[in-house]
């Protein structure tokens, strides 16, 4: 009977001991799922921080692809401004180009006057004195009179020359800032297609957050079904962190690619508006040149009208000498002729010179509306400036990120920033 009492002691005790080694075993397991699942926790926070970095990242980089849009706009607009200005130049350069019509024309006016006087002249010579003397007077007359009108039209042949190079150089910066037009187009499309990315991947950025706030949910309401599927979930979470990281790449070297071509463009602008400049000068020098060619017009006709008076003043003289009286019938009868022709010349030339007074009035209307639109524009202009330096200056600090405004909570702070 004490032998089976021990024994039934015996394996009361192992019993007893199978039982608490049952239950050290379910500690531990307890403990260990607990571990896989602060785990598991950890993972999600983990992932929800990549998320919102790279949220904050992609704002930031909105932020930069607006100021860009901004900045390549206000240059469309001086381009606009400078086509303005440059038709503005043409505008000028053919009022130009009529002012020295209308000097011609008057000059050919005045030219006329003085072959009628001295016609005149020669008809009272007529009366006074001998015919070959007439006739020799006259030709000499008409051989000064050809040689300076020969001089004044060679120096406006050039004048004209020299405007039609001046207008080939305006063309040429015209075709230069169409240039630098079509490169900022081309600029602002990539800008966009990038902003488009960057919105897609925003989007992608919020979806995956849903995803995981989900999954928290779902890991707060269902531990017990968790427990059965920790390391799919596992594997999940490592792809997930694994997407990030690449997203993440991705951004930055679409960053690169960006600089890389804003580098690229601003070169090839910085090369045009040197070539503006050039042209710029060469035009300044035509100019010049321009400005002396009439100078050196203004001279010849001041010599031309001190040697008609010579003449006028020899012709007066030899009539006054001369008191013989030859009535030749022929030669009077052809200086009225010619004196018709140059009256009929006098009003052809009237009539061209109204046509060049409307012409001009019509530029002055055209350069009026120039000039409005290009107000129009210097206030656009304005405008954008002010928006860029609001976008620069309304800008708030707090405890880790910008601010976008001075108006709203940032999205990793827990107060607002005023």
């Amino acid at each position: 009977m004490m032998l089976l009492v021990l024994l039934l002691l015996l394996l009361l005790l192992l019993l007893l001991l199978l039982l608490l080694l049952l239950l050290l075993l379910l500690l531990l397991l307890l403990l260990l799922l607990l571990l896989l699942l602060l785990l598991l926790l950890l993972l999600l926070i983990l992932l929800l921080l990549l998320l919102l970095l790279l949220l904050l990242l992609l704002l930031l980089l909105l932020l930069l692809l607006l100021l860009l849009l901004l900045l390549l706009l206000l240059l469309l607009l001086f381009l606009l401004l400078q086509l303005l200005l440059l038709l503005l130049l043409l505008l000028l350069l053919l009022l130009l180009l009529l002012l020295l019509l209308l000097l011609l024309l008057l000059l050919m006016l005045l030219l006329l006057l003085l072959l009628q006087l001295l016609l005149l002249l020669l008809l009272l010579l007529l009366l006074l004195q001998q015919l070959l003397i007439l006739l020799l007077l006259l030709l000499l007359l008409l051989l000064l009179m050809l040689l300076l009108l020969l001089l004044l039209l060679l120096l406006l042949l050039l004048l004209l020359l020299l405007l039609l190079l001046l207008i080939l150089m305006l063309l040429l910066m015209l075709l230069l800032s169409l240039l630098q037009l079509l490169l900022l187009l081309l600029l602002l499309q990539q800008l966009l297609l990038l902003l488009l990315l960057l919105m897609l991947l925003l989007m992608l950025l919020l979806l995956m957050l849903l995803l995981l706030l989900q999954l928290l949910l779902l890991l707060q309401q269902l531990l017990i079904l968790l427990l059965l599927l920790l390391l799919p979930l596992l594997l999940i979470l490592l792809l997930l962190l694994l997407l990030l990281l690449l997203l993440m790449l991705l951004l930055l070297l679409l960053l690169q690619l960006l600089l890389l071509l804003l580098q690229q463009l601003l070169i090839l602008l910085l090369l045009l508006i040197l070539l503006q400049l050039l042209l710029l000068l060469l035009l300044l020098l035509l100019l010049l040149l321009l400005l002396l060619l009439l100078l050196l017009l203004l001279l010849l006709l001041l010599l031309l009208i001190l040697m008609l008076l010579l003449m006028l003043l020899l012709l007066l003289l030899q009539l006054l000498l001369l008191l013989q009286q030859i009535l030749l019938l022929p030669l009077l009868l052809l200086l009225l002729l010619l004196l018709l022709l140059l009256l009929l010349l006098q009003l052809l030339l009237l009539l061209l010179m109204l046509l060049l007074l409307l012409l001009l009035q019509l530029l002055l209307l055209l350069l009026q509306q120039l000039l409005i639109l290009l107000l129009l524009l210097l206030l656009l202009l304005l405008l954008l400036l002010l928006q860029v330096l609001l976008l620069l200056l309304l800008r708030c600090y707090c405890c880790c990120c910008y601010c976008c405004c001075c108006c709203y909570c940032c999205c990793c702070c827990y107060y607002c920033c005023y």
